[in-house]
């Protein structure tokens, strides 16, 4: 039967309707309230209640009032006709705000008490446009009285009726009293002007907001006086919510079971491929609401889409969403058309992420994007070519490094559909998630657990970029991931770094961190790196193998041999920096000095460091860049060999070429090099290096060699900062024959290789590209 909404709460008032003891307490908070009075101000189903027949000897209850209910003024309550099985949290919440006197006791989102009022404001309610639950239904603080600037202004005063009537505010307290929404209404028409004016805002507020909450009916399950108390029992333990809001699910489930549709049933069938064998260890999490959804969005967009075709550039075209609203608004036919599209995107989206190394949902960095990443897949035949496939990577990194899924979602979504789904389909704009993703360098001195979404966006990235295991040199695909339980463990172990002085937060960020199995986070355990290096080695791994393999985690394996963590962390921020540049297709964001390291050295401290330490596999001296010393001329063999040491570099593991400085490191100065250059200064000697690695190297590979200066002694020594290459370089001699070939730093020496010996080194330097 249906029960009208001012009836169930007149009973609860005079005590005829109250809850049997062993309910627990009220628990809603302020969201649940406004939700819930906008769902009644729509009409929207907020679901049955159930309450029971008292009377049977059998089935002796003790009762309480329902919260918020005053007291008798005889002192004892009523004995109660009716007990409340379920729905205790709606209709307490509805007494507290449409009948009881007094301020709502609730809390916020974060589990603060305070104290609430609620209105409407008129308004919003007359505008189509606006959203009930965000715009219309008012929250106010127990003085009435809203402020802003930490408390110094007000914003909206409600403290009297005429304030509430000037600024168009409906005390929702009043609702369901129609003597006193007259008085109200008879002081809002005579605030005005123009009565003929009030008067039509008045009726069509009425019509359109008061009178649904006051002929609103509720359906009521009513147990008869003679259920057993044990059938009482199970009754309540299987309906009742523990203080939990119906949610959109149910809502629409109650909905279309008029229509003789289960949609538990035909969730509990899609919920149940999700989690099968195929798709359990990424989509097992996928939620009916992400469901509903997913749906959503496909019906909206489609609904748009079908009338702008019919009225090319509407404005008013209906808009693409997926908020509560839009879900509740969500037809049967809708539902049925669009499902299985939902579940097809799905199943898309798990192969896309399974492509992008995503394996498993606790790796995925925002769940949530798989909402609208499964509504753009949903479309035709989904990625058709591979340019749509890596527009949509470039849309999935600048979701996850940019952030863009850490607040509000629903908008973004409503966003990423029509924008990516056209990007995809055109060479038009990129979507603004694309467009709007920023990257801070420091950012990822900052990222040291899961629960950050760019902390599992890095670790992706490792297994993206090729990892390896250091002890196998498996690469990490999907079943090395699971079947060797792959997870992130510290390069420099924890203990190495407390006892060293490192600070916590550089050894936890993610920097110092990187994907590698079980079994050999066992065997590295605490060991110093070069320690367990030597166990490598120790275990079969060829030195010159092993390198390869820790060069696909970005890390320098120089730095690990000589327990050197400040330079390691240094060359790793770079390469994590630049990584994540390259999926997310723009720059990174930096300061101007590139110094956000914690260890970052200024240019003359590094020289004088290096020249301290000496040649060795990545440090290099030249004395000059062009001049000759022995001749005192321009000497093309000089500048041959600063090409040679660059490319030797590149092919190795990377490392500095000091020029100005002789192999002894003593000072010289590139100064000498000025009388032969264009411009006889500092800017011409690096104009003049970064014509020569673009002719001897070519200038894809010109650009990523960085050049700083230093004056130290009245000398000018140049610090060419060379990477590792990630594939092999050959140089030609632009004064010479042409002809190309191929060198490498081996111990302190570059040396030029060919044949088979060629072979063999690029096979072990870059085993992933054999």
């Amino acid at each position: 039967m249906e029960v009208k909404l001012r009836d169930l709460l007149r009973q609860a008032e005079d005590g005829t309707l109250q809850l049997p003891d062993f309910q627990r307490g009220w628990v809603w908070d302020n969201d649940h309230i406004v939700s819930l009075l906008a769902s009644i101000s729509s009409s929207y189903p907020i679901g049955a209640v159930m309450t029971l027949q008292t009377g049977n000897p059998d089935v002796r209850f003790r009762s309480r009032l329902i919260e918020g209910v005053g007291a008798p003024t005889s002192g004892s309550s009523p004995d109660p006709s009716h007990l409340l099985l379920d729905g205790q949290q709606r209709l307490t919440s509805l007494y507290m705000a449409l009948r009881s006197p007094d301020a709502v006791p609730t809390k916020d989102s974060r589990g603060h008490a305070y104290r609430r009022y609620y209105y409407a404001d008129i308004r919003a309610a007359l505008d189509l446009t606006r959203d009930r639950e965000e715009d219309v239904i008012v929250s106010v603080p127990e003085d009435r009285t809203e402020r802003t600037d930490f408390g110094r202004v007000v914003k909206r005063d409600l403290t009297t009726r005429e304030n509430e009537v000037q600024r168009q505010m409906f005390p929702l307290n009043i609702v369901l009293d129609a003597a006193k929404t007259m008085a109200w209404m008879g002081s809002f028409l005579k605030a005005g002007s123009s009565m003929d004016e009030r008067l039509q805002t008045w009726t069509a507020f009425n019509d359109t907001f008061v009178a649904p909450f006051y002929e609103y009916q509720v359906p009521v399950i009513d147990l008869p006086q003679s259920t057993t108390k044990h059938a009482v029992c199970n009754v309540f333990e299987k309906v009742n919510t523990g203080g939990v809001t119906l949610t959109v699910f149910e809502l629409l489930t109650a909905t279309y079971a008029a229509e003789d549709f289960s949609l538990r049933d035909d969730w509990a069938k899609r919920s149940a491929e999700l989690s099968g064998r195929d798709y359990k260890r990424l989509l097992g999490n996928v939620k009916a609401i992400d469901f509903l959804q997913i749906v959503t969005l496909l019906s909206t967009y489609h609904r748009r889409r079908t009338h702008l075709q019919a009225n090319p550039g509407d404005d008013r075209a209906p808009a693409v969403s997926c908020k509560r609203r839009d879900i509740l608004s969500l037809d049967l036919a809708d539902y049925k058309r669009w499902a299985d599209s939902a579940m097809e995107g799905l199943r898309r989206a798990a192969a896309f992420l399974h492509g992008q190394y995503i394996f498993a949902s606790k790796d995925m960095p925002y769940p949530t994007q798989i909402i609208p990443l499964s509504a753009i897949l949903s479309h035709g035949k989904g990625l058709a070519t591979d340019a749509q496939r890596r527009k949509l990577a470039q849309w999935l990194w600048c979701g996850i490094f940019g952030e863009m899924y850490g607040g509000s979602t629903e908008t973004r979504f409503a966003n990423d559909v029509p924008e990516c789904t056209a990007w995809l389909t055109s060479d038009g704009d990129a979507p603004r998630t694309v467009q709007d993703a920023q990257f801070q360098a420091e950012r990822l001195l900052t990222l040291r657990t899961r629960n950050s979404a760019a902390y599992k966006g890095v670790f992706v990235l490792l297994l993206k970029n090729g990892t390896r295991d250091i002890l196998t040199g498996d690469k990490i695909d999907v079943n090395v991931y699971f079947d060797r339980a792959v997870d992130i463990h510290h390069v420099f172990p924890r203990r190495w770094c407390d006892k060293n002085g490192i600070k916590r937060s550089e050894a936890n960020c993610c920097v110092n961190k990187t994907a590698i199995t079980e079994r050999t986070s066992r065997g590295i355990r605490s060991r110093d790196p070069s320690a367990y290096l030597e166990w490598l080695e120790k275990e079969g791994v060829n030195s010159q193998t092993l390198d390869a393999f820790l060069d696909t985690h970005g890390v320098d394996p120089v730095t690990l041999r000589q327990d050197d963590f400040e330079t390691f962390f240094n060359k790793r921020f770079e390469w994590l920096v630049s990584q994540i540049a390259t999926v997310m297709g723009k720059d990174v964001n930096r300061n101007d000095s590139k110094n956000e390291s914690p260890f970052h050295r200024d240019p003359s401290a590094r020289i004088e460091s290096l020249i301290a330490g000496g040649e060795t596999a990545n440090v290099e001296f030249k004395s000059t860049g062009r001049f000759d010393l022995r001749t005192g001329n321009k000497g093309h063999h000089i500048e041959w060999a600063v090409a040679k040491s660059v490319a030797g570099l590149l092919n190795a593991w990377g490392g500095a070429l000091l020029v100005g400085v002789d192999d002894s490191g003593q000072l010289v100065g590139i100064e000498k090099d000025y009388p032969f250059m264009k411009s006889q200064n500092r800017d011409g000697w690096q104009q003049w290096l970064t014509t020569l690695l673009a002719n001897s190297l070519g200038m894809a590979t010109a650009t990523r060699v960085s050049v700083s200066f230093a004056r130290t002694h009245r000398k000018t020594i140049a610090l060419i900062e060379v990477p590792k290459g990630d594939k092999p370089t050959f140089a030609t001699n632009p004064k010479g024959h042409r002809e190309q070939v191929f060198l490498a730093r081996v111990g302190v020496t570059t040396r030029r290789l060919a044949g088979a010996e060629l072979l063999e080194y690029q096979r072990q330097r870059w085993p992933g590209l054999a």
